[in-house]
């Protein structure tokens, strides 16, 4: 085996160990283990992260092109976005018990749909409809705990936005506005890393205002958007 093809495929185990990680996390959901949950979630996103930049830099396609890494990137984070976060939502007890079973399979059903969509991402790398990020949505809803109602309308209006011609920015590759992105994204880590450490519900009310703020910044995003993401006519189609 030649040393190039042992580095792309050295790239390639490194995003597969993410599934590894999600499986982990998946253990702990199943346990009620939700902050230790999220402390390898985190581990798992840092992965993801930067795995894309290595598997471009080191040109994967050319020297491991037999496997394919946009399919290995999307399984793992289906495991890590969807199916733990999911896990955790139905042992939480954030919604109704006798109703949590069946909208977290809706969900991932929908998010199912969502993963396989060819116009996920608009020509400037924003998230053409919600990005089934659905760690971040329980991770969001266990910090704050949210009456259960309450719950239940933010994970059906989430839902209902994968399939809505709005965009959602992609924090590292989205030009406009990139720094100031970048920055924010690394004052939300740092805050999300705290609140895991306070076991979630529990943190300081700074760091859930630094998360609510945090959080509001990239929703209001789209609307910073250059010309308009509609009127581009990026979303219809």
């Amino acid at each position: 085996m030649t040393s190039s093809r042992l580095i792309g495929l050295s790239v390639h185990l490194f995003t597969a160990s993410g599934a590894a990680l999600g499986l982990v996390a998946l253990f702990l959901a199943a346990e009620g283990r939700f902050a230790a949950m999220f402390a390898w979630l985190g581990v798992a996103l840092i992965i993801d992260a930067v795995d894309g930049t290595l598997a471009r830099r080191l040109k994967v396609t050319e020297t491991a092109p037999f496997i394919d890494g946009v399919a290995l990137d999307l399984v793992v984070d289906f495991l890590n976005y969807v199916v733990t976060p999911l896990a955790a939502l139905w042992r939480s007890g954030l919604i109704e018990p006798v109703l949590a079973g069946p909208v977290c399979a809706v969900v991932c059903a929908c998010s199912a749909l969502y993963f396989a969509d060819r116009r996920m991402k608009t020509r400037d790398y924003w998230f053409r409809g919600f990005p089934a990020l659905w760690n971040v949505v329980v991770f969001y809803l266990l910090v704050l705990r949210l009456p259960a109602n309450a719950s239940l309308a933010v994970v059906l209006s989430a839902t209902a936005f994968m399939f809505v011609p709005v965009v959602f920015i992609h924090p590292l590759r989205v030009k406009r506005l990139r720094l100031v992105t970048i920055a924010v994204t690394a004052i939300w880590a740092a805050a999300a890393m705290a609140a895991v450490m306070q076991d979630l519900a529990a943190a300081s009310f700074a760091v859930k205002a630094v998360l609510v703020a945090a959080g509001c910044y990239f929703l209001a995003l789209p609307l910073f958007r250059e010309g308009g993401a509609i009127a581009k006519g990026e979303l219809n189609g």
